[in-house]
């Protein structure tokens, strides 16, 4: 089984008017090659507070809020924004 990525209405929006779509891909497919256990080196951090649960992505300014779900196989992005402005 593969893996699904879902991505909430304002990531999408966001991706459409700021044209980083290949961007946010490429950083999940990263994440996903280093759950399988290859080495690869992102900038990956587990959040806490009102995050709990969900990991953040950096691509220079660029951060990419997702929540795993193992047992579906999902990623679910719930938000995609510059530094900043994304926690907001």
């Amino acid at each position: 089984m593969t893996w699904r990525i879902i991505y909430s209405n304002d990531v999408e929006n966001f991706i459409q008017k700021q044209n980083v779509h290949e961007e946010v891909r490429e950083e999940l497919k990263k994440f996903l090659l280093k759950v399988k256990g290859e080495n690869i080196n992102i900038d990956l951090k587990k959040l806490t507070g009102d995050w709990i649960g969900y990991y953040r992505l950096r691509k220079g300014k660029l951060r990419i809020i997702f929540e795993v779900k193992k047992a579906e196989k999902t990623l679910f992005v719930e938000k995609v924004d510059f530094r900043g402005d994304v926690y907001r």
